[in-house]
């Protein structure tokens, strides 16, 4: 009982030198009930001692005196486990009283030390037991069967220590790896509520501020020109409600996504090929003198996840066209067609006049590119030598 204490006491903290020592309850009890077997033994050594005729009394007290120290060194088995039973291994040679000291010390070897240190200090008790009982010769044992009772006794205590080096080892273990899956976990779902928040924004950036520019631009129109003519300030506050109003109906759908989380493509309806016309119509009316040139072979089976990507990317484009270089031109040209990918292409002549630098650019073409990338092609943007500038994408197209 007292050893199997010991099997379930806790991990305690670590000691001076790396080594465990006591820091709780169970560790205490742990000591005291192998204090108790060693003590135990202990009385029996005593008992081979007084079968003794010719033992001088001085001998035997001493050796009374050398287990007493023995035993009262287990409470510190764990801090200096191989000291300790090489100490009690050599002592129990000439002391019988020690003999449970270093039974409890090899136990504790073995759960705390790797079995190269083991398996030397128990050779070294089984190399001397012959030693010993010739020694102190037991009645009821003759040699031969002493030495073997020692050596099943050694086996039995070293391989309940590995047992309980192993096991302990193996809770350890699980225990690391139960700590490593929860820190993945976290990790994976940290990365996965960042992703998640990427596509939010990057779907709000795409949806909002195609509608957000065509405000600020009809807006910015009104603002200065008040003398325009009734038609024209009536059309240009139509497009203001309808943006107004369209951005307004995204923004809602957004927010039902987060609110539900659920971001399938049929929670929403996305923009795929077939509405570019749309797009290019709004542009058009918002202003924006737009020419395309479609060079598309079998449009109508462009899959939906290309399309989409498309229809984002020519979105941007003319968002920043309208911020950067409002009134320039615009040119859309897509070409390809399955196995040999779709090429997109646009781009804005030099604005008539400066244009006054708008905060938080930038950001688009940096989803755009990662879009691009997650799709499989790459996107390239840069000024033209003419004045203006291009976008330039190419995406795959399976065929």
């Amino acid at each position: 009982m007292g050893i199997r204490a010991d099997h379930h006491r806790t991990t305690p903290a670590p000691g001076p030198e790396g080594r465990p020592a006591r820091c709780g309850p169970r560790d205490w009890a742990a000591d005291f009930a192998c204090f108790a077997v060693a003590v135990v033994i202990g009385l029996t050594g005593l008992d081979v001692l007084r079968q003794h005729p010719g033992l001088p009394a001085g001998v035997a007290v001493a050796d009374q005196v050398v287990g007493a120290l023995a035993c009262a060194a287990v409470w510190v088995r764990r801090r200096y486990p191989l000291g300790f039973a090489v100490a009690t291994a050599v002592v129990a040679v000439v002391a019988q009283t020690a003999g449970g000291a270093a039974v409890v010390a090899l136990f504790t070897l073995a759960v705390h030390r790797p079995f190269r240190q083991v398996a030397w200090v128990s050779a070294f008790s089984l190399a001397t037991a012959p030693l010993t009982f010739w020694l102190y010769p037991d009645p009821a044992f003759n040699t031969l069967a002493a030495v073997v009772f020692a050596a099943v006794l050694l086996s039995a205590v070293v391989g309940w220590g590995m047992y309980v080096r192993s096991r302990r080892l193996l809770l350890e273990s699980l225990r690391e790896r139960a700590r490593r899956a929860e820190a993945e976990a976290g990790l994976r779902a940290a990365q996965a509520q960042r992703l998640a928040r990427e596509a939010i924004a990057r779907e709000m950036h795409d949806v909002l501020a195609h509608r957000l520019t065509l405000l600020s631009v009809h807006a910015g129109a009104l603002e200065f020109r008040p003398d325009a003519p009734t038609a024209e300030i009536a059309r240009a506050a139509g497009v203001i409600r309808d943006s107004a109003h369209d951005a307004l109906q995204d923004l809602r759908a957004i927010i039902g996504v987060l609110r539900t989380g659920d971001d399938t493509d049929g929670a929403r309806p996305q923009p795929t090929l077939d509405a570019l016309g749309d797009l290019l119509d709004e542009a058009r009316e918002g202003g924006t003198p737009l020419t395309l040139d479609r060079r598309v072979t079998d449009p109508a089976d462009v899959p939906p996840a290309l399309g989409r990507t498309v229809y984002r990317i020519v979105q941007e484009c003319l968002t920043n066209a309208r911020k950067h270089a409002p009134g320039a031109p615009v040119t859309v040209t897509l070409t390809g067609g399955p196995g040999e990918g779709l090429s997109v292409e646009v781009a804005n002549s030099a604005p008539a006049g400066p244009v006054p630098p708008v905060p938080g650019s930038g950001q688009g073409l940096i989803g755009l590119t990662e879009r691009a990338a997650l799709a499989g092609g790459r996107l390239t943007h840069g000024p033209r030598p003419e004045g203006g500038f291009r976008v330039t994408a190419w995406l795959p197209w399976a065929p």
